[in-house]
């Protein structure tokens, strides 16, 4: 990272979201405290410059804005695709909270989507915490629909991660396509869905937390918790 662009970073400092931060996100490391708009605008500039390769191609990132900052421009960039998956592969092993990961995963242009689903494919299983979150969050924000809902359950009931935020993604999409496929959850909730007890619970959770969701299938979820062992 350039001392001119990390000066920038410091120049945007707000110390009581820093210290708010550091207390919400486990792993954050250091942090200067910039507040995620304030960050996407400036992402968005430096994606619309001639230097975004640069900044995205550091290895030296200090700070956990660095991280976010390098992730956004990556999904505000504008390139050939396959140019762009080789940045994701080169970010994604990077992530090291719950806030990179989210941050990172962006609205796809219909040119990206159907590369991207099938790059995001083997991370489902992958053996690290936010490889699998990544995927999953990256899906829930792109891919829950009547095209890949089906592939979608399938690959939700193969992630075997015990960590707490990959399995947190998955309870997460589970119930954004409860909000968009009621029916089809109801069925898939019900008839011995093979997420782990933990996971199933917490989607369960997230259900009847939805403001989305209506009493009826609240009392429904509600019903269905299973005894942990």
């Amino acid at each position: 990272m350039t001392n001119t662009l990390r000066e920038q970073l410091h120049a945007m400092a707000d110390p009581a979201y820093r210290d708010f931060n550091a207390s919400l996100i486990p792993g954050i490391g250091p942090t200067i405290g910039i507040r995620i708009p304030r960050l996407r605008k400036l992402a968005r500039e430096i994606a619309r410059s001639d230097t975004w390769r640069e900044v995205v191609r550091c290895d030296d990132a200090l700070y956990h804005e660095e991280r976010l900052l390098q992730g956004m421009v990556i999904g505000y960039a504008r390139c050939p695709i396959d140019e762009k998956l080789e940045w994701v592969a080169r970010f994604v092993p990077k992530i090291t909270n719950w806030a990179q990961c989210d941050c990172f995963c962006w609205k796809l242009r219909p040119a990206e989507r159907d590369p991207m689903w099938r790059f995001i494919q083997p991370y489902f299983t992958s053996p690290h915490e936010f490889e699998v979150r990544f995927a999953v969050v990256m899906t829930t924000a792109n891919f829950i629909d009547g095209e890949h809902l089906e592939a979608l359950l399938r690959h939700l009931a193969d992630v075997r991660h015990e960590a707490y935020y990959a399995r947190m993604g998955v309870a997460w999409a589970v119930s954004v396509a409860f909000v968009r496929f009621p029916e089809r959850m109801r069925r898939w909730l019900e008839d011995d869905c093979p997420l782990d007890e933990w996971t199933f619970n917490k989607s369960l959770q997230k259900i009847v937390e939805s403001l989305r969701v209506s009493e009826q299938d609240k009392a429904l979820a509600r019903s269905l918790r299973r005894p942990v062992k």
